[in-house]
């Protein structure tokens, strides 16, 4: 085999195993990756179904119902609410009225969480809760403001 041949075979081989590599690389960072979503984007059926993501909204006062250490609680962004189902022992700091965050997967409507995060401190609540919050606010004046003047969108 030529030299030449020989060059052109070795720069084919490192060209694949780093093409194996990183392809490899991103797959992991793809399936590891978890999206956050707002319970009007889930009602909107932005959601992916059968998929891990997380959802973050207000807990909503009087939904909270305990049997065991099973809990159903309902999560809302003020225009739209979610059930959440969640089997394990809530964090301290867990409140009806208050922000929360779940990870978990959407299962015939209801949100199966498997991780519940509520906030830590009397200001905080993770950007993407607040920024939902906020658009579903817009939304709700938005809407108050077309039935009030009679018109529709």
């Amino acid at each position: 085999m030529k030299l030449r041949h020989k060059r052109i075979a070795i720069a084919a081989g490192v060209l694949s195993v780093v093409g194996v590599a990183a392809a490899l690389v991103l797959n992991a960072f793809q399936s590891n990756m978890v999206f956050f979503y707002s319970p009007s984007q889930i009602e909107s059926k932005e959601a992916p179904v059968g998929r891990t993501f997380r959802l973050g909204g207000l807990v909503v006062a009087g939904s909270v119902k305990r049997n065991g250490v099973a809990v159903n609680f309902l999560v809302t962004d003020t225009a739209k609410t979610v059930p959440v189902h969640f089997e394990g022992i809530l964090p301290d700091l867990f409140k009806e009225g208050k922000g929360v965050v779940a990870q978990g997967q959407l299962r015939d409507g209801v949100f199966r969480a498997k991780e519940v995060l509520a906030k830590h401190d009397e200001n905080y609540m993770p950007p993407e809760a607040a920024e939902a919050l906020k658009n579903a606010a817009k939304s709700n004046e938005n809407t108050a403001a077309t039935m009030t003047n009679g018109t529709s969108k």
